[in-house]
């Protein structure tokens, strides 16, 4: 006992510095931006065709996404599953089955 009660005593005095002392962690992964995450993520539009409106400003035609998501930009989701972005309601997905759901 006389051998343990020294060793004893050096451990409790160490105690309180050893108890600020934390674990070696290894490094962590680095990982992708959150934007980048995000970006891949947004739908691109599978078809890229586009129209002259009745105003003449150039509209992108309807067309399907990677994800079946709305895109930016949509205005309505046709009847075949393509998103419009028409910009006035008449003539909207009139080749696609009319509209399904304005957005």
């Amino acid at each position: 006992m006389r051998i343990l009660a020294p060793l004893l005593l050096a451990a409790l005095a160490l105690a309180p510095a050893l108890a600020g002392a934390r674990p070696a962690q290894a490094p962590a992964r680095a990982s992708a931006p959150a934007a980048a995450s995000a970006a891949s993520a947004a739908p691109h539009r599978v078809e890229q065709g586009h129209y002259r409106n009745v105003d003449g400003v150039v509209v992108h035609s309807p067309a399907h996404t990677d994800t079946g998501t709305a895109p930016a930009g949509a205005s309505a989701q046709c009847r075949d599953g393509t998103f419009s972005f028409s910009q006035h309601h008449r003539g909207t997905c009139s080749h696609h089955g009319g509209v399904a759901q304005w957005l």
